[in-house]
């Protein structure tokens, strides 16, 4: 039996579509900053919502992982208004 390694689950679920699974480990890794930008400031989904200027259904939305509801433009928006900035870093893949 031969077994494979990945990076992450992300390369695992979609290894025929390379793009596609690099554009949720970025929203993923978006998502986790706000959720913990939301759960150190004590936060209620409520305030959450009118802090990030989104509506309280989407902040449920995040807490839940549901990743296909969410861009990575309305992530970097969200981090933005709270004075979290992002460097990024491109590079070639190996």
């Amino acid at each position: 039996m031969m077994t494979e390694k990945y990076k992450n689950a992300w390369d695992a679920l979609y290894d025929d579509d390379p793009s596609h699974a690099e554009s949720l480990r970025i929203k993923s890794e978006l998502m986790i900053m706000v959720e913990r930008f939301v759960n150190e400031k004590g936060l209620t989904q409520r305030e959450a919502a009118n802090l990030l200027n989104v509506s309280q259904p989407r902040i449920s939305d995040l807490v839940r992982g549901k990743i296909d509801r969410f861009t990575i433009d309305m992530l970097v928006n969200m981090l933005s208004r709270v004075g979290i900035t992002m460097d990024i870093t491109i590079k070639k893949a190996a």
